[in-house]
């Protein structure tokens, strides 16, 4: 087995902007014969999410039933990267964050946001 890791911007316009997270990846011996470990991938930064839960495991599909030999570590992490602005609540690791996301979005927004405050480091780019 081995493994990556990976760091991801919070997304400008959303409640993760301006953080900054990072993640393991492990990858299996017969890759990319099999998918990336789904629940040995994880976020080692915490996150508010429907598809992400206080371990930082992550309940994404093309990490599970969705795997073919054709996806690559590239579209991986870009999956990993949009994971945050285009979550699941259909498939969630959380259920109650799913259904915060699906019921009161404004909720979700301020308890995300909290979160990227609380526990991420920061990251302040100034573009001119």
């Amino acid at each position: 087995m081995f493994h990556q890791q990976a760091t991801i911007m919070g997304p400008n316009d959303s409640p993760y902007q301006g953080g900054i997270f990072f993640l393991t990846i492990r990858f299996p011996t017969d890759y990319p014969f099999k998918s990336p470990m789904p629940f040995k991938t994880q976020f080692t930064t915490r996150i508010y999410h429907p598809n992400i839960n206080n371990n930082g495991s992550i309940c994404l599909g093309m990490l599970r039933s969705q795997w073919s030999p054709a996806l690559t570590i590239s579209k991986v992490l870009l999956s990993m990267c949009s994971l945050p602005c285009d979550p699941n609540p259909d498939d969630p690791l959380v259920p109650e964050i799913a259904r915060i996301y699906t019921t009161d979005r404004d909720k979700y927004n301020r308890i995300s946001g909290g979160w990227t405050q609380k526990y991420v480091k920061r990251c302040y780019l100034k573009v001119e």
